[in-house]
């Protein structure tokens, strides 16, 4: 376990988190929809997650991207998979990382989770 966030483990959870996701009857097929089958496929989502994760947990400002867009550009999904999603990484941080450190994952995903569900499901232009 992880006391501490860092690049090095950044990137061993991310990769543990999205063997997860690839592997899950409810995420895999959505993901795998959208990103594809192979690792080949996969690399560019990958280091764009490394990326976030790391301008995210450590203010590196790594990312470069619109994750807000690249979501409202997906085809339509539940809003239940948020939930799927966001266990499965609570899961994932916690196996990795002491509590606090997982604490800071859990929120920060919450949170972004949050903005992208209202994004997606609760525009006002789309309840006309």
């Amino acid at each position: 376990m992880f006391d501490k966030i860092t690049e090095d483990n950044i990137r061993l959870f991310i990769d543990e988190f999205y063997n997860r996701v690839r592997k899950d009857a409810d995420l895999g097929p959505l993901f795998t929809n959208a990103i594809g089958y192979t690792d080949e496929e996969w690399n560019p989502h990958m280091n764009k997650m490394y990326d976030f994760w790391s301008s995210v947990m450590l203010s590196t400002g790594k990312y470069s991207g619109n994750p807000m867009k690249k979501h409202t550009d997906l085809p339509s999904f539940e809003e239940s998979m948020f939930d799927v999603w966001l266990a499965l990484f609570a899961k994932t941080a916690r196996e990795f990382y002491t509590e606090s450190a997982a604490k800071k994952y859990i929120e920060t995903s919450e949170r972004i989770a949050q903005s992208l569900r209202l994004a997606l499901y609760y525009r006002p232009e789309r309840a006309l």
